[in-house]
C-alpha cells in the first residue's frame, strides 16, 4: 500500500508538470500569433469611448460566464464558496477562449476545481451542465437571428440564405424540444461510463436559455460598439454566431484568422472596409482575450499557491455544515 502510495504521488506530481509544460507551451504559441505592434497601435489610437463601454460589457460578459458554473453548482449541489466558484469560471473561461475548450475548460477546471477539493465526477458534472449551457443559449439565439434572415448571404458562398433559415428553424425546434423534455420526461437520470447525469428541471432549463443567451447578446454588442455602430447590431451578432461555429469546426485556438475571415466575407463592402473591420476585431481581441487572459495567469498561480490552504478551510465548512 505504501509503495502503491508513493508510486501514484510521484505520477501525480508528473502529470502536474506535464500540466504546466503544456499550458506555458500553448501560451507561447499563442504570444507568437498575436501582432503585438497592431495590439499596441489599437490600444493607443482607438475610440476611447467605444474601448471603455466595451471594457465596462467585457466585465459584464465574465460575470456572466461565472453564472454557468453557479447553476452548476445548484445543480450538483457542492458547496464551494461562490466567490471561489466565480473565481475557477473566470481562468477557465479566459483560457478556454485562447487556448481551447481542451485546456481551459476541461484540464484547468478538472486541476482547479480538484484542487478546492471536489470530486472527478462533481466536476464532470459542472463541466458538462456549463458547456450546456452556452451552446443551448447559441442555439436559442442563432434560431432566432438566423431565421429572421437579419445575416445577408453573399452570393457563391458555401451557405444559402434560404438554408440558413432552415438552420434557425430547426434549432428553434430543438429549443422547444429540449424544454419539453425537461418539464415532462419521467426518465431524469443516465450513467455515462460511471458518472451519473441528471436532465436539469424545467426552471433551470430556462435559467440556462436567460443566462447564456445574455452571454451571447453582450458578446456581440461589444462587436458592434467596436465597429462604431456602423453594422446593424443583429447582423453584427448573426456574424459573430457564424464564426463561432467556424471557429470549433477547424479547432484554432482563439479562432485566429477565422473570426477575420469570417467578418470579412459578410460584412465587407456593406458599410465597412477592410481596415475598419480588422481594426475593430483587434480591439475585440485585445479586450476580450488578451486583457482577461493576463489577469487570469496571475490568478491562477495566485490560486495554485493558496490552494491547499483553500482546500483544507472548505473541508472544515462542509464538516461544520454536514
Amino acid at each position: 500500500m505504501s509503495q502503491s502510495h508513493t508510486r501514484w504521488k510521484w505520477i501525480k506530481k508528473g502529470l502536474t508538470g506535464l500540466f504546466f509544460i503544456a499550458v506555458i507551451v500553448l501560451l507561447v504559441i499563442y504570444a507568437r500569433k498575436v501582432n503585438w505592434h497592431d495590439v499596441l497601435n489599437v490600444i493607443t489610437n482607438y475610440n476611447r469611448t467605444a474601448i471603455l463601454a466595451s471594457v465596462a460589457l467585457v466585465v459584464v460578459s465574465y460575470l456572466t460566464y461565472g453564472l454557468y458554473d453557479l447553476i452548476g453548482q445548484a445543480y450538483c449541489g457542492h458547496k464551494l464558496q461562490k466567490r471561489q466558484v466565480m473565481l475557477v469560471s473566470f481562468i477557465c473561461y479566459a483560457f478556454n477562449l485562447t487556448l481551447s475548450t481542451w485546456v481551459g475548460g476541461v484540464a484547468m477546471r478538472y486541476r482547479l476545481y480538484s484542487r478546492l477539493g471536489l470530486s472527478g465526477s462533481t466536476i464532470t458534472r459542472i463541466f458538462s451542465l456549463s458547456i450546456a449551457t452556452n451552446w443551448l443559449g447559441y442555439v436559442l439565439v442563432a434560431g432566432i437571428v438566423f431565421s429572421s434572415g437579419a445575416v445577408p448571404i453573399p452570393k457563391g458562398w458555401f451557405i444559402g440564405e434560404g438554408t440558413l433559415r432552415a438552420i434557425g428553424v430547426g434549432l428553434l425546434a430543438f429549443v422547444v424540444f429540449y424544454l419539453a423534455l425537461c418539464a415532462f420526461s419521467k426518465r431524469r437520470r443516465w450513467t455515462v461510463k460511471g458518472h451519473k447525469l441528471a436532465l436539469p428541471s424545467f426552471r433551470m432549463a430556462m435559467l440556462q436559455f436567460a443566462v447564456s443567451s445574455a452571454n451571447w447578446l453582450v458578446m456581440g454588442m461589444i462587436i458592434w460598439l467596436l465597429f462604431a455602430q456602423q453594422v446593424d447590431y443583429p447582423q453584427v451578432l448573426g456574424v459573430l454566431l457564424i464564426s463561432s461555429i467556424a471557429g470549433v469546426i477547424i479547432h484554432i485556438p482563439a479562432g485566429i484568422g477565422v473570426l477575420e475571415a469570417v467578418f470579412l466575407a459578410l460584412l465587407s463592402g456593406e458599410h465597412l472596409s477592410h481596415g475598419a473591420i480588422i481594426a475593430g476585431l483587434l480591439a475585440y481581441r485585445v479586450i476580450y482575450f488578451i486583457a482577461p487572459l493576463l489577469l487570469a495567469l496571475v490568478l491562477y498561480l495566485w490560486l495554485e499557491s493558496r490552494a491547499k490552504s483553500l482546500r483544507h478551510k472548505n473541508q472544515q465548512d462542509m464538516q461544520k455544515q454536514a
